[in-house]
């Protein structure tokens, strides 16, 4: 015999029979014999039902669980680039529902970076110091980067720096989400724990940086539509190529073509492992190797108007600033330590961050 609950009914299932009369339900059982039982009346909404409850809001600053958030633990698809030759057949539609419950657990850590994003978006204002941004942003969520206009990538104020955001910064923020295999919310993501979800945005509160915003939001959605099994890595930094530096920006008078920065790109994401091992060029004749099935990516641009500095000018950066942030090697195997110090260290960050980054 099954019974299932749905809002104030009872469904009954295999040899029952069920028949509601004024919210009473009458259920009758058959013996076998065609001899029914009558069994006593109850009031479904009464006695089986809870009352529908309110759907939860996310609080200000965000409080509450993405989980709590969504308790079918079925999380929003957000924005899709479709594919340019993307199949139809029935096939590959059943395909991409038994990767079902793989992508809902990716979409659970897109959720939670998309509810940190819009608060963070909410409270960002020319005169905070760079370090109280972070650290808000830490709280929500704890591993990020800062870029300000000087910077390219990768770069987080450290403890004591006094560094403020201008009017007239551009400033990136880049942060990943993942599910933690020890925060495993349903029994169906087990095996998907890991899974980590890298996305970042540009902020500029002078208007005159729109454009320049504008190519790299373009760019990227290039990059996304020209992603798919079997397509060539370089291939996907052509388009991107094209279509950053087809655009044009005017900065305080004076018109720039867009350039690319062409050492940065984007990558391959495994669990636990933020470089997976491909790189993503933002421009034409990188390496043929090619996109495979099952894999993931992070599709980056970096775009420049090349007034900054020589090296940016030509569409290149180099390392430079204080090392802000660290990552423990992916497969290294074990590393022999003889300072009880140095093996001490190790066990921390391994404990708390295994093989992600983390920051000062």
């Amino acid at each position: 015999m099954a019974t299932g609950i749905v809002n104030n009914e009872v469904h009954v299932g295999e040899n029952e029979e069920s028949e509601t009369l004024n919210g009473i339900e009458k259920l009758e059982i058959s013996n076998g014999n065609d001899e029914k039982l009558q069994r006593k009346k109850i009031k479904a909404s009464e006695d089986l039902c809870l009352p529908l409850k309110e759907p939860l809001k996310q609080t200000d600053p965000s409080s509450i669980s993405v989980v709590e958030l969504f308790p079918f633990r079925e999380f929003p698809e957000g924005e899709i680039q479709q594919y340019k030759d993307e199949t139809t057949s029935e096939e590959k539609r059943e395909l991409e529902r038994l990767e079902k419950t793989k992508y809902n657990a990716v979409r659970q850590a897109a959720e939670v970076h998309h509810q940190v994003r819009k608060y963070i978006k909410s409270i960002l204002k020319p005169g905070m110091l760079m370090t109280d941004l972070f650290e808000t942003l830490e709280t929500l969520y704890p591993y990020s980067r800062l870029s300000p206009v000087s910077v390219a990538a990768h770069w987080t104020p450290n403890s004591r720096d006094k560094a403020v955001l201008q009017f007239d910064d551009v400033m990136k923020l880049d942060f990943g989400t993942h599910i933690d295999a020890n925060t495993i919310v349903s029994p169906s993501f087990i095996g998907f724990a890991g899974y980590i979800v890298d996305c970042a945005f540009t902020v500029a509160f002078n208007p005159m940086y729109d454009p320049l915003l504008e190519a790299s939001r373009e760019a990227t959605n290039t990059g996304l539509k020209e992603a798919g099994i079997d397509v060539r890595l370089c291939d996907v930094g052509a388009a991107i190529q094209e279509v950053m530096e087809s655009i044009e920006v005017e900065i305080n008078g004076k018109v720039f073509q867009v350039k690319r920065i062409r050492n940065l790109s984007g990558h391959s994401i495994g669990p636990y492992q933020i470089h997976a091992g491909k790189s993503v060029p933002i421009v034409k004749g990188g390496e043929e190797t090619k996109m495979e099935e099952g894999e993931f990516f992070a599709i980056e641009t970096f775009s420049s108007t090349g007034n900054i500095s020589d090296l940016l000018g030509k569409g290149y950066v180099r390392e430079d600033l204080e090392c802000s942030h660290y990552v423990n090697f992916f497969d290294v195997g074990h590393i022999p330590l003889r300072l009880p110090r140095a093996k001490q260290l190790l066990a921390t960050i391994s404990k708390n961050f295994s093989t992600l980054a983390f920051c000062r």
